[in-house]
């Protein structure tokens, strides 16, 4: 699964997570001591399921009421009991309507008795089976997603329902109607009666009954589709090796089927009509993916197709659901867009996981990181094949980068972890990007030939089986003969980074290089490291490496050299998982940017030398940081422009502009029109018309936004000409001309805008709504705030009802401000519905937020 990360998108929103409740309990006078002392020892512990019973095979026939939203379902769950003998079997079955339950023995059913408290169904099976006895349960039930009563998910995974209805009844003209599941963590049980655990696994057959003019996308292989005659065709899906139930997908709707292909397996994108011609630009480095990936490591890609389809509405960002991906809408790109950022990524991501996740499987939430680590790790080693190490080294100091963001702000906790509040508390930084920076220094100490054999042993020995962190740290010790219980146990096993204080100095006298290292972290909260560091020295004659061990809180290496070097770079491969302050003269800092064969070799000294005060010597770097093989230093060399002296920003001119018209990369262009557009006071209208034309929308974009800061008349005009053709980041930037103008003519812009836009693109437009639309007249903003309390009442998921609640607060400041007894009227009004809005809601972290008590 991939994860959002929702804290970019909303700075001010507090994710707070739920802590347990602790229950009193009544005991004898006697006992009061000895229970404290045990309660005070006591700590959470989220164990692996018990697994009393076997999933063999789950059998569904499944339809869909879209007016009520309602799917109408028959299972036929074939089982056996896991060990001991029983008469019982708990399934999990969320929010249902039972119409039958009964024991299957060669198509004849008997009924059996049951009890069902909405959640569980405890179903007595008439008779003791012993685990070499296999049965099958046939249940006939409706499940009601949009009746049940949610917990709301996570900051990963928006929602918990199971099953979404997306514009059933055609109401909004601008979607068509769609349905699709998200079954992680535990809501596939909300569509189909099953032990949803992730320890279980199963085979499954499913028909899928749909209108004709849909198709349908499910796991395994369509065998058969079959006319009925009424309007409506079963489709039949059958996954012949067995996978967790979380991993259950459906998805319907009036989807276009590009057909693709790997070797003999399909590769198919399903996506809506007139996003077609954009699908293999998208996901069309799929094959190439699957036959890297199967090279890689060894294990040919294990599953029967491999399918990708694209929904609305979508909950989270992508689900790796097995040979059928469900991902969120905002892939869909074309020529323009993918320039500025595309999700290929994301596609790595989900493809990694049908190794590490759907082939083998945690067997316990606590044990999240052996799926997502290495699906984050799966980007990692997709791009430095692609698009070359230094692109891979980028992508993982931005998950350096998110993971400390996430440590700072306070959660620093084990990477496998038994004492989470909620299971959904383990989709975080820590599962996805601490975990792929820790499997990528496991990497770098191994070496790659014991790294990759390693996955390999791990792969076959656990294939269609569920793990833990042991068997991987097994697997890595049979293949390179160390006990790797030491790295395990500090990177896995507990929490916490080093942050490192590094000091370099040269003894002529002993002709050494003295490399002075302390762990500085709190030693009572978080481990004392064993760090494996490479360093490489270099002097006149050249570089030299050496291998270093920390393993002592504050220590002292001696390395001998024959000259002064004329730069030190400790951690030389950059791999380690850490913070860090170095030490380090300014002449050393400027070789190490001349010098630095890794991105971020040079992208540490760059950023040392702009915080030093010699003006001269930041330009002189910056002029050859713009000319940087990669793209990112010179972008990186753009922004810090901003610090030249006034001489020096002046002569660095011609090179921004040179780069905003001619950089390959666009988002070096993109960031050149902003620097130019924020740092100097002369300023040239025709620049920005040539880059408004930019094939890049987000150049195009800031250059217009650069044309309305300095000429708003000319990007006014541009504005009204763009706007017909407006897509994207452009549109956005039409939008923000609009807002500063205030003409009512453009409400209908605005409201188009506002009636087509869904989940995340939300966040980025309603500030730039209410700009435009509190500057209207009162009665044009009363003919057109139901856009807006639509938002705040009934937007879904959760935080999009928070942006539309922000939005409302934003049009009563700015009511309040007007100081009119009519405007404060109407700001009256405003608030009288925000506290009702309040009032209604359910959902816990709005709860919070909003200081709502729970009922």
């Amino acid at each position: 699964m991939k994860k959002t990360s929702l804290f970019l998108l909303l700075p001010a929103l507090s994710f707070m997570a739920c802590k347990q409740s602790q229950e009193a309990s009544t005991v004898q006078l006697e006992e009061i001591v000895l229970e404290e002392e045990v309660i005070a020892s006591r700590t959470v512990y989220r164990a692996e399921d018990t697994r009393k019973h076997d999933l063999l095979h789950t059998k569904l026939d499944v339809r869909f009421d879209w007016e009520k939203q309602y799917l109408y379902g028959k299972a036929e769950l074939t089982l056996r009991p896991y060990f001991y003998s029983t008469d019982k079997l708990e399934l999990d079955a969320k929010g249902f309507d039972l119409r039958e339950i009964s024991l299957l023995v060669e198509g004849t059913k008997t009924p059996l008795d049951y009890e069902y408290d909405g959640w569980h169904i405890n179903i007595d099976l008439g008779k003791t089976f012993n685990r070499t006895e296999v049965y099958k349960i046939f249940i006939d039930y409706t499940a009601k997603p949009n009746e049940l009563n949610s917990k709301g998910g996570s900051a990963a995974i928006t929602g918990d329902k199971g099953l979404y209805f997306i514009n059933p009844t055609g109401e909004n003209p601008n979607v068509k109607p769609q349905l699709w599941t998200q079954g992680e963590t535990e809501a596939s049980s909300c569509w189909f009666p099953t032990i949803d655990s992730p320890n279980e696994r199963t085979t499954q057959e499913i028909a899928i009954t749909v209108k004709d003019e849909h198709v349908s996308l499910s796991n395994g292989l369509l065998v058969r589709s079959v006319d009925n005659g009424d309007g409506t065709h079963t489709d039949y899906w059958s996954m012949d090796k067995p996978h967790a139930p979380y991993l259950f997908m459906m998805a319907v709707g009036p989807f276009s089927i590009i057909d693709d292909k790997w070797r003999d397996i399909e590769v198919d994108y399903y996506v809506e009509e007139e996003e077609a011609p954009y699908a293999k630009l998208i996901f069309g480095k799929t094959p190439e993916m699957l036959e890297f990936y199967s090279d890689l490591l060894g294990v040919d890609y294990p599953w029967s197709k491999y399918h990708q389809v694209v929904v609305r509405e979508y909950v989270s960002g992508a689900m790796e659901n097995t040979t059928g991906v469900i991902f969120g809408d905002f892939m869909y790109d074309d020529e323009r867009s993918y320039l500025d950022g595309n999700g290929e990524d994301v596609v790595a991501h989900e493809l990694f996981h049908h190794w590490f996740g759907d082939l083998v499987t945690c067997e316990s939430w606590a044990n999240l990181p052996l799926n997502e680590s290495f699906a984050t790790y799966g980007e990692y080693l997709w791009r430095e094949y692609k698009y070359g190490r230094e692109s891979a080294d980028h992508h993982l100091m931005n998950d350096l980068n998110n993971y400390l963001a996430e440590a700072q702000n306070g959660k620093t906790v084990d990477m496998i972890r038994f004492d989470y509040d909620d299971k959904e508390d383990m989709f975080d930084s820590h599962s996805y990007a601490k975990g792929g920076r820790i499997l990528h220094m496991l990497r770098k100490y191994l070496g790659d030939e014991a790294f990759f054999e390693g996955l390999k042993v791990y792969l076959q020995r656990n294939a269609f089986q569920a793990v833990e962190i042991h068997e991987l740290r097994l697997a890595m010790e049979d293949v390179c003969g160390e006990d790797l219980n030491w790295f395990f146990n500090q990177w896995f096993l507990d929490n916490g980074h080093p942050v490192l204080e590094i000091e370099t100095n040269f003894n002529a006298e002993s002709s050494v290089v003295e490399i002075e290292i302390e762990q500085e972290q709190d030693l009572e909260e978080f481990p004392l490291y064993k760090l494996p560091i490479e360093v490489d020295v270099y002097t006149a004659s050249g570089k030299e490496r050496h291998t270093i061990v920390m393993d002592k809180q504050k220590q002292t290496f001696s390395i001998p050299t024959a000259s002064k070097p004329r730069w030190v770079n400790v951690d030389a491969e950059k791999m380690l998982l850490c913070e860090k302050d170095e030490d380090k003269p300014l002449e050393e800092w400027v070789a190490q940017f001349e010098e630095g064969p890794l991105f971020i070799d040079r992208l540490e000294a760059l950023e040392a030398i702009s915080k030093g005060k010699d003006k001269a010597v930041l330009a002189s770097a910056l002029k050859q940081a713009y000319k940087d093989d990669y793209y990112y230093i010179r972008k990186k060399a753009v922004e810090l422009s901003r610090k030249l002296s006034t001489e020096d920003e002046q002569a660095h001119r011609a090179s921004l502009e040179n780069l905003a018209k001619s950089d390959e990369k666009a988002a070096v262009r993109e960031a050149a029109v902003k620097a130019i557009a924020k740092n100097y006071e002369e300023q040239d209208a025709s620049f920005y018309l040539a880059c408004a034309d930019d094939l890049s929308y987000a150049t195009s974009a800031a250059a217009l936004k650069g044309l309305n800061k300095h000429f708003p008349n000319q990007a006014y005009e541009l504005a009204k000409r763009r706007e017909p053709e407006a897509k994207k980041d452009q549109k956005y930037a039409v939008a923000e001309v609009y807002a500063e103008n205030g003409s009512v003519e453009h409400m209908s812009f605005f409201n188009n805008i506002m009636d087509k836009l869904s989940g995340f693109e939300i966040f980025s437009f309603s500030s730039t709504y209410v700009d435009y639309l509190s500057k209207q007249d009162i009665s044009v903003i009363k003919e057109n705030l139901n856009r807006v309390t639509e938002v705040a009442e009934n937007g879904d998921p959760w935080y999009i009802r928070y942006a539309g609640m922000q939005m409302m607060i934003k049009l009563k400041e700015e009511m309040e401000d007007k100081e009119t007894e009519a405007a404060s009227a109407f700001a009256e009004e405003l608030e009288a519905k925000m506290k009702s809005l309040k009032e209604k809601e359910t959902h816990p972290q709005l709860k919070r937020i909003y200081g709502v008590s729970a009922e």
